[in-house]
């Protein structure tokens, strides 16, 4: 067969465009991703806290710190960070100076009195292109010394929880003759400016007969999520190590109110048949609750008897909010890990990885534990290559937005630690052409990630 000139050029041409396609098809590529990390300059909340940021490389996972970053997050001590609108505005929740720098914002004083942290406030940065952060509004919770900041699936409201109300008028709501309780700042976000306002409570009126701007919750509140039509806070007892009970509120997408779904909180018992009274935080992933605690609890497998010094205890959602254990019930968290933090699950819902502060002896390190899901009950099981070493006292746990990889922020070590997701296996393996540690300016606190088109 003879070709013409013009036929031996188009040829040519789409063989060209064939192998093009064959090299570019095996290189990821995705809207630019990148990762924000909150934490402080020195090792004391003293001063502004910081925003770090970087861009992710998508096929390797290596980070490359942002240009202008870090910038101060607006106010001292930044102990969570939320990303909403598609990735256009951050919200970083500062905790502000405690009064007493000995102790932590709202921890118990000697004398009996409560350490107020000074100066709190939610800062509202846009994301710019290339992922600059640029500082717009700030804005206050009505009680004091916040501690959690998140949204609401849609990214129409935002919840800022208070350990401590701004009266005690109301705690009998949530707790019958409680003296004292927390709080739940509700804001409404408008999707242009992003701008806050706050959402007053339609079932409370004070003496003046006027709606109050704040939801009381049970006393001494540890963490809180959103899900499931409910808001949820985790609290504990004061000079208790960690959380004990769960109380729920209705939520309301359309309007943003929380509505009393029950009298007292739920006691939570742990996995050994006590009360839970460790409990470090709560997380909702996958339509579920997981809370992690730090308790030992002992199993029996296959005849074997094993002792774990934490667990993660998984819940579905019952009528008004009450939380039912998963068949199976708690779930041993890798016996050389304690300390649980955090807990996702990967994109595709087949693995879940938990996120420890401390190794179970001092010659273990932190650590991240994974685990299989089963499809059909919802259990975890451990897989057999966990847990992955990350740096010194992590603080977060997240997936990339191309969904290949994992990061946690480090106070410990001031570094973030990357690794890669196996999409067979679940395995946390080494980056290629990188150590996976990436450093920080000071020790973190929180992180986000958000995928952008620039």
């Amino acid at each position: 067969m003879k070709f013409r000139k013009f036929g031996k050029t188009v040829l040519t041409a789409a063989l060209g465009s064939a192998v093009v396609f064959s090299l570019s098809s095996c290189v990821h590529s995705f809207t630019s991703g990148y990762l924000y990390v909150t934490g402080t300059v020195t090792g004391t909340p003293a001063g502004d806290g910081i925003i770090s940021g970087f861009k992710i490389d998508n096929n390797t996972g290596k980070l490359t710190a942002l240009h202008g970053l870090p910038v101060s997050s607006g106010g001292a001590n930044p102990v969570r960070a939320v990303l909403i609108g598609g990735g256009r505005f951050v919200y970083v929740l500062n905790q502000g100076i405690p009064e007493n720098p000995s102790y932590g914002c709202g921890a118990p004083l000697p004398d009996g009195s409560t350490n107020n942290c000074k100066n709190p406030n939610i800062t509202q940065f846009v994301v710019g292109g290339n992922g600059i952060l640029t500082p717009q509004e700030t804005f206050f919770t009505e009680g004091s010394n916040p501690t959690r900041l998140i949204s609401d699936s849609s990214g129409s409201y935002l919840f800022a929880l208070d350990q401590n109300a701004p009266a005690s008028t109301f705690c009998t709501t949530v707790s019958p003759g409680a003296a004292s309780c927390g709080d739940v700042t509700v804001f409404s976000i408008n999707s242009t400016t992003g701008r806050l306002s706050v959402v007053t409570n339609a079932q409370l009126t004070s003496s003046s007969g006027t709606p109050i701007a704040y939801f009381p919750v049970p006393a001494n509140p540890l963490d809180i999520v959103n899900v499931g039509g409910y808001l949820f806070t985790l609290s504990g007892v004061r000079g208790v190590k960690g959380g004990q009970f769960v109380y729920p509120y209705g939520y309301s997408s359309l309007n943003g109110q929380l509505s009393v779904t029950e009298s007292t909180p739920q006691v939570v018992n742990n996995g050994s048949g006590g009360v839970l009274d460790q409990a470090r935080a709560m997380v909702s992933a996958g339509g579920k609750i997981y809370i992690l605690d730090t308790e030992p609890l002992t199993a029996t497998v296959n005849g074997a008897t094993t002792t774990s010094p934490s667990q993660i205890l998984p819940f579905t959602i019952g009528n008004n909010g009450a939380l039912q254990s998963v068949t199976g019930g708690a779930i041993q968290n890798d016996p050389n890990e304690t300390d649980p933090i955090y807990l996702i699950l990967e994109s595709k819902g087949k693995f879940a990885y938990v996120a420890n502060q401390q190794g179970a002896t001092t010659s273990a390190g932190a650590g991240i534990a994974g685990f299989f899901i089963d499809p059909a009950s919802g259990i975890l099981s451990e897989d057999g290559g966990s847990p992955w070493g990350t740096g010194s006292n992590p603080q977060c746990l997240i997936e990339d937005p191309s969904n290949q990889f994992i990061y946690t922020a480090n106070a410990g070590d001031s570094t973030v630690t990357g690794r890669v997701i196996s999409p067979n296996t679940g395995d946390l393996t080494e980056m290629k052409g990188s150590t996976g540690t990436f450093p920080l300016q000071g020790p973190a606190s929180w992180c986000i990630v958000t995928g952008r088109t620039n």
